[in-house]
């Protein structure tokens, strides 16, 4: 029986050169390899180890990569080792097979949207109306599925993201912070529903994932064995759960620890 494995991918397989955390001297710090570019600028990297074992993991398992970006930021990725067959993007709104969303599991997503939870007009025109120009930058809809917004995260009044999660809460949504960036994202709408509807597809007998931020929460508690690096929002909560491993790394050596713990646990169910 096949591993799944689903993994989240800012911050906890690649990272932004802001994210990066090298803190030891220059000489001994690891050799990066550049998977993503944006406007003809290098973006996003992971280690060569990282990478290396990600080529390994591709051959061992189904890697499914598991992100809230669209599906066009997720295509600026170039990640090393096989093509993945499926990929889940916008925190589960699409489920990617050979690079193109399956159209029946995105018509399951938003009619459950529409019947459990507030309009997106809604909670877009909140955000309009509270958040300060002076802190942010960008307003923008993901795929017409949820909101976000690009801020100046020195800038950014912690009392304002306390009061955005509680009227969030009573319309069925859920507030995410990480790094620049503020969610809002209906709760339906989960990373954990369509890594079980792969599980299912591809009758996984093990099913493994890694995240680090509260919108990973639900994936790692619906795989049977999960991992969070030393940084983000589930570490600056102590995070954590019966099946799931807090990693002491932080950066993009966690990266490089997460995909060794994924080829631990896949080699070791594996005959």
């Amino acid at each position: 029986m096949p591993v799944l494995v689903a993994s989240d991918l800012d911050r906890t397989l690649i990272y932004s050169t802001g994210a990066l955390a090298l803190t030891m001297p220059d000489a001994r710090a690891p050799r990066l390899l550049c998977v993503e570019v944006h406007e003809s600028k290098p973006l996003s990297y992971m280690t060569e180890t990282a990478a290396g074992l990600l080529t390994e993991l591709g051959d061992a398992a189904v890697f499914v990569p598991t992100t809230t970006r669209t599906r066009k930021q997720y295509e600026r990725i170039n990640l090393p080792g096989p093509a993945p067959r499926y990929a889940i993007c916008a925190n589960g709104g699409h489920l990617l097979v050979d690079g193109v969303s399956d159209p029946d599991w995105h018509a399951r997503v938003t009619a459950r949207l529409a019947d459990e939870c507030a309009s997106l007009a809604e909670v877009r025109d909140h955000l309009m109306e509270t958040a300060d120009p002076l802190w942010v930058r960008k307003h923008r809809v993901a795929e017409d599925l949820f909101a976000y917004l690009v801020v100046e995260r020195e800038l950014l009044p912690e009392d304002w993201v306390k009061e955005l999660a509680v009227w969030a809460e009573n319309r069925g949504w859920t507030v995410s912070l990480q790094g620049r960036k503020v969610y809002a994202v209906p709760k339906p709408l989960t990373k954990s529903a369509a890594v079980r509807e792969l599980a299912r597809r591809t009758g996984a007998d093990l099913t493994l994932a890694a995240g680090d931020s509260l919108l990973d929460a639900d994936l790692l508690l619906a795989a049977d064995q999960g991992w969070r690096p030393g940084h983000g929002e589930l570490a600056d909560a102590e995070w954590t759960a019966p099946a799931i491993s807090p990693l002491p790394e932080r950066g993009v050596l966690a990266g490089e620890r997460i995909l060794r713990e994924f080829l631990k646990a896949t080699r070791t169910t594996t005959p």
